[in-house]
């Protein structure tokens, strides 16, 4: 799926993978379409992580500055900044101690994505946008929009932004193939009239999992 969050609030914005291999085993994804919209999405993480309590565990507002090993303690020490950078609520350090770290960061940065350069942009005349810093009021609509790369974002932008944009062109260094798909996958479907839920998850998910080398 890539990208920023910000885009599943947007309905014509689509996982590129079908929902049954993205989905998770414990909490088989029940909706008829198999290649969900953002939002469908974004309320099935939030609803399986209120169904399993994990929305209780999370620390929002929390920004990891540093992480080290203590071989004294056998445990990390994760030093964090915590508070909003909005208001005059004010931001302090505290100390975390955990047996076991994920960094799950990705490749992405905290401030913004990352941007090659371009000689010359500064002479571009139109807007310049980032997915991962969307604008509210971004308005696009009747204007020629070039999409740079066919990634999992692009490949989720280009037609939902085709639907109000005059003109949409991706723009890739390299040719990829990309294959139109129904929104409803109609054997997983049936799998779902037949079967028990977690069976018919499986199976769905088998179908349409790659193959292996």
């Amino acid at each position: 799926m890539g990208g920023t969050w910000d885009l599943f609030r947007y309905p014509g914005v689509r996982s590129d993978s079908d929902m049954y291999t993205l989905g998770y085993r414990f909490r088989p994804w029940r909706d008829n379409k198999s290649m969900a919209d953002g939002p469908s999405i974004l309320s099935y993480i939030r609803e399986t992580a209120t169904e399993y309590g994990v929305d209780k565990l999370i620390r929002y507002d929390h920004r990891v500055r540093r992480a080290s090993w203590s071989s004294d303690d056998m445990r990390w020490m994760v030093e964090v900044e915590t508070g909003s950078n909005q208001g005059d609520f004010e931001r302090k350090l505290v100390q975390f101690s955990c047996k076991f770290l994920y960094l799950c960061t990705g490749y992405y940065d905290y401030e913004s994505g990352y941007t090659p350069e371009w000689r010359g942009v500064e002479r571009f005349r139109g807007t310049v946008v980032h997915p991962q810093k969307w604008p509210e009021n971004l308005d696009y609509a009747g204007k020629r929009v070039v999409v740079i790369g066919s990634g999992a974002t692009a490949v989720t932008l280009v037609p939902a932004m085709a639907e109000r944009a005059a003109h949409v062109t991706m723009l890739q260094r390299s040719p990829s193939y990309i294959v139109s798909r129904p929104a409803e996958d109609r054997v997983a479907n049936w799998f779902r009239k037949c079967l028990p839920d977690t069976t018919a998850y499986a199976a769905a998910r088998w179908k349409n999992a790659p193959a292996g080398p």
